[in-house]
């Protein structure tokens, strides 16, 4: 069974757990001058590497908060979770 660390509630087993995507991924600003080729980059186009990815997931049967990883896409290990909005850990989050 693979643990995942939620940053308010500690370890806990996966099916507790939603995926919610690639994580770092900021709304465009004046989506009105976007091209449809740049609104459908941001709204279709992720990255899906081979190793380290930043990902977000939500406690969905825990505390209900959503939080970012850094999760490893062949081992599916996560090297870290932390709360939207803070800085990540000491791990480098790698670039999209």
């Amino acid at each position: 069974m693979l643990v995942i660390k939620c940053p308010w509630c500690g370890p806990r087993a996966e099916i507790e757990f939603s995926y919610g995507g690639e994580g770092g991924i900021a709304r465009p600003t004046q989506t009105e001058n976007l091209t449809d080729a740049q609104w459908g980059d941001y709204v279709f186009m992720r990255h899906n590497p081979k190793g380290l990815h930043h990902e977000q997931w939500r406690h969905a049967s825990g505390c209900g908060r959503w939080f970012n990883a850094l999760r490893d896409t062949v081992s599916y290990e996560f090297s870290a979770t932390w709360k939207i909005g803070e800085p990540a850990p000491a791990q480098t989050v790698p670039a999209p």
